[in-house]
């Protein structure tokens, strides 16, 4: 389909895709909205009347971002028969989000990275929030139901669970091998379950 027979709708979303496309392969930063026209083809006059500028453009990806990655997360945990295996679950399903869109954790260290406070920086921390409080959730319960450590640390372990996939992302950026995030996820996973069972499982 032509971009110029797309309706707004259909225009905004093909924009993300491209974005997000854009920066797997080269520093988001350096990403121009004429770049991004030209890439899907378009005039950068038509680029803007669906995006006023670079930073709607960022906010429309976070947005999508934050959107799918926690319906993700939030389906894979739905079907998990306890605490422990609905965190592996969210683990893997983020890990595959992640290895499907090598753009996307790009995107997200370059807002954290950003001196001062934008919208866009502010969405991703939202985000990170958002995401805190499905982990914190499944930790307590764990915990009640002695599945976890009674004594675990459940703020520490949410930071070593996003803590964890951000160095498995890093890892996979310098070795410039992104299939190296699946391959590496179980492992890890293993040795995060022993750290909060408590019970050497």
């Amino acid at each position: 389909m032509r971009a110029t027979r797309l309706s707004a709708e259909e225009r905004r979303a093909t924009t993300v895709d491209t974005v997000i496309d854009m920066a797997a392969e080269q520093n988001p930063s350096d990403i121009t909205t004429a770049a991004i026209a030209e890439r899907m083809g378009l005039t950068h006059g038509a680029l803007f009347r669906h995006f006023p500028s670079k930073d709607a453009i960022l906010q429309a990806v976070l947005s999508w971002v934050a959107e799918r990655l926690l319906a993700r997360v939030d389906r894979a945990a739905e079907g998990a028969t306890s605490s422990m295996a609905a965190l592996e679950a969210m683990f893997m399903a983020h890990v595959d989000f992640v290895a499907e869109r090598p753009g996307v954790p790009r995107m997200l260290f370059g807002e954290l990275q950003r001196p001062v406070d934008t919208l866009p920086r502010k969405m991703v921390q939202t985000l990170m929030g958002r995401y805190g409080e499905r982990l914190r959730s499944l930790l307590e319960a764990g915990k009640a139901s002695g599945e976890l450590d009674p004594g675990l640390d459940v703020e520490a372990a949410i930071l070593l669970f996003i803590g964890t996939i951000q160095g498995l992302v890093i890892q996979a950026m310098v070795a410039g091998d992104v299939g190296r995030i699946r391959r590496d996820a179980q492992r890890v996973f293993s040795i995060y379950r022993r750290g909060i069972s408590g019970g050497g499982q």
